[in-house]
C-alpha cells in the first residue's frame, strides 16, 4: 500500500512541476493533503514493525495524534509564523481522510 501511495504522490508532483496537465480542482488542491498521512504513517508502521515484529500495527491513538499534530501545525501554528502558509479548514478534513485511509486499509499486519 505504501508503494501505491508513493507512486500516486510522485505522479502528482511530476505533473505539478513538469507536465502541467490540467487536473480537477479538488484533486489538484487536496491530493497532497490526503496522501500525506498515509505516506508518513506507512513509514512509521514499517519502523514499528521492525522493532515489535511484523504482526504489530500502529495504535489508533497514534493515528489520531498524528492527524491532530499535522492539522495543528500546518493549519494552526505555521500560518501564524509564515506569510507563505495559509490556513485552510478543508485541509484538516483532507488530513482526516488520509488518516482514515491509513487506519482502515494500510495499518495491517505483515503476513
Amino acid at each position: 500500500m505504501f508503494l501505491g501511495s508513493a507512486l500516486l504522490y510522485g505522479g502528482y508532483q511530476l505533473n505539478k512541476h513538469w507536465l502541467h496537465l490540467a487536473l480537477p480542482a479538488g484533486l489538484a488542491s487536496y491530493l497532497n493533503d490526503v496522501l500525506f498521512l498515509p505516506l508518513m504513517l506507512s513509514l512509521a508502521l514499517a519502523a514499528h514493525q521492525t522493532v515489535y515484529g511484523r504482526g504489530a500495527t500502529l495504535p489508533g491513538t497514534w493515528v489520531l495524534a498524528a492527524w491532530a499534530g499535522v492539522a495543528l501545525w500546518f493549519e494552526g501554528l505555521l500560518p501564524l509564523w509564515s506569510a507563505q502558509a495559509v490556513a485552510d479548514p478543508a485541509d484538516v478534513l483532507a488530513y482526516a481522510a488520509g488518516a482514515l485511509i491509513f487506519q482502515l486499509w494500510m495499518n495491517k499486519r505483515v503476513r
